[in-house]
C-alpha cells in the first residue's frame, strides 16, 4: 500500500519528505510532489515529515481526495525524481490548508 501525497501540497510543496525517503520514490513538478506507487515501500519515514499534513496512505486518503491516488501514478510517471530538501515557494504559508486547490495543480 503505497503513500499518496493529496491537495494539501499543491502550492505548499515543502519538500522535507523527500530526505527521509530511502528509496527516493518522490517526483516533483512545477507547484506538488507526487509518490512513485512502484517504488514507495511504505516505510512510513514521510508522512510525520510533511509540515501540512498532506501524505496519507492509499487506503487512508482523506474523503473526497480519493482520485489523488490515481493523480500520484499518473504524474511520477514525467515528472522527475526529488532527493534533496529545497526551499518552499515565498508564498507556502499563505496556501496551508486553503480547500479546492486542485485547479491551480500545474502539469
Amino acid at each position: 500500500m503505497p503513500f499518496v501525497v493529496t491537495e494539501n501540497c499543491i502550492k505548499c510543496k515543502y519538500t522535507d519528505c523527500v530526505e527521509v525517503c530511502p528509496v527516493d520514490c518522490f517526483r516533483e513538478g512545477p507547484n506538488f510532489l507526487v509518490i512513485d506507487p512502484d517504488e514507495c515501500i511504505d516505510c512510513t519515514l514521510c508522512e510525520p515529515e510533511c509540515p501540512v499534513n498532506a501524505i496519507y496512505p492509499e487506503d487512508d486518503v482523506p474523503a473526497g481526495q480519493e482520485h489523488f491516488v490515481q493523480l500520484n501514478a499518473e504524474l511520477s510517471k514525467g515528472w522527475p525524481a526529488i532527493t534533496v530538501r529545497k526551499d518552499a515557494p515565498a508564498d507556502a504559508k499563505e496556501w496551508e490548508g486553503k480547500p479546492d486547490k486542485l485547479k491551480l495543480l500545474e502539469r
